[in-house]
């Protein structure tokens, strides 16, 4: 079976470079203390892109942490994100995520070193081809962060993160230069199937779409606020499908790859 990549230059345009930009998230939290070790926590984000010429969506979070022990923390969340289209000038269908996080970490005098991995899974609601992203989305975010804790109010930090598609659409088609026509192979034997010969071979592909680096620091203001702002490379890969909403036609099946940088400016109430 050969993927499409390597075979259908003839229909799509396999690699595409996005121009650089940047973008910014400020949010608001509060963070209470229900019992030792146990957190709840509300947070209200906004992002701008395109250089912050572009609102670009609402995060609404609210989640549960708890402090296992000195090296482990668990945490669950469900976020409401609300989209908004510039083109169209409103508020793009709403999506639903949950999330669910386990960082391990430990302390060597000043520093913190600590490995967390968030589980995502993003429901689409409102109308969507199908064929081209699944419902739910699936991710895996795994961060490496290095803390600094020596300071009286000043904690600097950097980390480097991955995030993992878990269900991106696997596609196999052959192009036959004898008959000018599409199909894939099953069971050793050439088949026609649509106008363009393709078909997804379920959504179990696994690859690295993000690769970020950051440093920020947070600064307590007091013994119940504080401040957190932050700088990141991030480095982006997408695998974007383009279909018909039929199934019957394989417009393009592009690598998108871009940098964007990003300014983030975060304040929590602890109480």
């Amino acid at each position: 079976m050969v993927t499409l990549l390597a075979c259908m230059p003839a229909i799509a345009q396999t690699e595409s470079n996005l121009d650089s930009e940047m973008g910014g998230c400020f949010s608001l939290a509060v963070d209470k203390k229900l019992a030792k070790g146990l957190h709840l926590r509300l947070e209200e984000e906004i992002s701008i892109d395109n250089n912050f010429g572009t609102f670009d969506r609402f995060y609404t979070t609210l989640g549960l942490n708890y402090k296992v022990n000195d090296y482990l923390k668990l945490g669950v969340a469900y976020a409401m994100i609300n989209p908004y289209s510039a083109a169209n000038h409103a508020f793009k269908d709403i999506r639903h995520r949950l999330i669910l996080d386990a960082t391990g970490g430990f302390r060597f005098g000043h520093w913190r070193l600590s490995l967390k991995e968030r589980f995502r899974a993003t429901y689409r609601t409102g109308e969507m081809n199908l064929y081209q992203n699944p419902r739910t989305a699936l991710t895996l975010r795994s961060r490496l962060k290095l803390q600094y804790k020596g300071l009286r109010r000043i904690e600097p930090y950097a980390y480097i993160e991955l995030r993992n598609i878990l269900n991106a659409p696997v596609i196999d088609a052959v192009y036959n230069t004898a008959t000018d026509t599409w199909g894939y192979y099953s069971d050793g034997t050439f088949t026609q199937k649509g106008e363009a010969g393709w078909f997804i071979d379920g959504w179990n592909g696994c690859y690295v779409n993000r690769l970020r680096g950051t440093v920020g620091v947070e600064y307590r203001l007091s013994r119940y606020s504080s401040v957190d702002i932050s700088l990141m490379a991030d480095h982006k890969i997408d695998k974007v499908v383009d279909a018909n909403a039929e199934g019957t036609k394989l417009k393009s099946y592009t690598l998108e790859k871009g940098f964007v940088g990003w300014l983030s400016v975060g304040y929590c109430y602890s109480f």
